[in-house]
Parts: C-alpha cells; sequence; structure tokens
C-alpha cells in the first residue's frame, strides 16, 4: 500500500513537472524561430541595401531603436483596440472619445518617429540607399506574407502534423 501511494505521486509530481516545462520549451522555440527571422532580417536588408560594413554597423542602431519605438507604439494601439473590443457596451462616450484620442496620439507619434527615423537615416546613408531601405521594407513585408501563406498552405496539404 505505501509503495502504491509512492507510485502515484511520482506520477503526479513527474505530470506537473511535464506541464510546467511546456511553456519553458514554446517560449524557447519561439526564441529560436525570432532569432531566425532577426538574422534573416539582418540578411535580407544588409544585400538589398548592399551596405558596406562602415554603413551596417551606422544603419543597424538606429533601424533597431526605430524599430523598438515603433513597436512600443503598435502595442499600445492594439491594446486600445482590445479594450474597445472587450468592453465596447459598457464604455461611456468620454471613454470612448478618450480611447479615440488616444489612438490618434499614437498615429502623430508613429508619424513623428517616422520623420525623426528618416533624418537619422540620412545621416548615416546615402540618398540612394535611403529610397533603397524604403523598398527594401516593403519588399521585405511582401515576402514574409507569401512565406507565412506557403507554410499554412503545406500545413492544410500535410494533416495530422500540425502541433
Amino acid at each position: 500500500m505505501n509503495n502504491y501511494k509512492f507510485e502515484t505521486m511520482k506520477r503526479i509530481v513527474i505530470f506537473l513537472l511535464i506541464i510546467l516545462m511546456f511553456p519553458v520549451i514554446r517560449l524557447s522555440a519561439q526564441n529560436t524561430n525570432l532569432e531566425k527571422l532577426n538574422n534573416y532580417k539582418i540578411g535580407f536588408f544588409t544585400k538589398k541595401l548592399n551596405l558596406t560594413s562602415e554603413e551596417a554597423e551606422k544603419f543597424w542602431p538606429v533601424y533597431n531603436d526605430y524599430q523598438g519605438q515603433r513597436n512600443l507604439i503598435q502595442r499600445e494601439k492594439l491594446k486600445l483596440n482590445r479594450n474597445f473590443n472587450q468592453n465596447e457596451s459598457s464604455l461611456s462616450d468620454n471613454q470612448l472619445e478618450e480611447m479615440g484620442d488616444k489612438y490618434v496620439d499614437c498615429l502623430v507619434q508613429e508619424s513623428n518617429l517616422a520623420v525623426a527615423f528618416h533624418k537619422k537615416l540620412k545621416e548615416v546613408l546615402p540618398p540612394v540607399k535611403v529610397i533603397l531601405y524604403y523598398q527594401a521594407e516593403n519588399q521585405y513585408k511582401i515576402q514574409l506574407l507569401n512565406e507565412l501563406q506557403n507554410v499554412k498552405q503545406q500545413q492544410r496539404l500535410r494533416p495530422g502534423r500540425n502541433f
């Protein structure tokens, strides 16, 4: 009887450990994918812009700072959208007006950030590469969307392999 309790407890502990490890494993996989995506982006822009080592040394800190600030603004917009979607029926007119004002403020912040980024970009890259950057940014987005669609289509063709 005592051995039975020990075996049962052992199984429960193992089960709990597996459950607790699952988020860590998923986070690790997400970090790996994020790292792959980041490396892909670096290669893509470096190739499209034909960056010299000096240009790359100046470009990437400016670009990374811009992307970081832009991501913060986009998260704020997303938070506002979620708040509206979850609480639409219970929000007062004043709250709705405030949310609208905050959303437009985010758009203004994005515009100001884009202007500041453009000025910094002109300081670190020649004019032709500034224009090439904007073209490459659009090409990068299109290429990512196409690859995402291809992955989804391949997953549909191989049912039962999606985890």
